[in-house]
């Protein structure tokens, strides 16, 4: 799968040095809009998840976000989640360009979430471990 560095627009929004900012950046690439609006909302939204014993910390922009917390914004701006794996039941979907749609997709790894638009990666890094990189789901926007 062809891969593209792409921050998002992280550095051009003024942050400097690293972040577990997965989320954002990939949302960012995906929809098209700004870093800083992507990372403002994002923030704003953690502010009302509930509290849970089994959360260390509050979902940020800058360190990560819990999955309930990401797919819940992600409906508030009218991408859907579309599974592709389920409990037990095995990798079925890898991240490779045959096997996922064309279009701007936000897709979840294990432990990161990247940016694909028409079968090309935009990240940081290149996630897609030769193509044996399972993918659990995606988001994208309603169409």
């Amino acid at each position: 799968m062809e891969y593209v560095y792409d921050d998002g627009g992280r550095k051009e929004a003024g942050f400097r040095g690293g972040a577990d900012d997965c989320v954002c950046r990939s949302i960012s690439i995906a929809t098209g809009a700004s870093y800083l609006d992507v990372y403002k909302s994002l923030n704003e939204f953690a502010q009302r998840e509930e509290s849970n014993k089994g959360r260390k910390l509050r979902s940020s922009a800058r360190m990560g976000f819990h999955p309930k917390t990401t797919r819940a914004y992600m409906s508030s701006i009218g991408w859907e989640w579309v599974p592709t794996m389920k409990v037990g039941q095995g990798c079925k979907v890898h991240l490779r360009q045959d096997e996922l749609p064309a279009g701007r997709l936000v897709v979840r790894l294990s432990k990161h979430l990247t940016a694909v638009i028409d079968g090309v990666i935009h990240d940081t890094h290149d996630p897609s471990r030769e193509g044996n990189r399972c993918v659990y789901g995606y988001y994208r926007g309603r169409s």
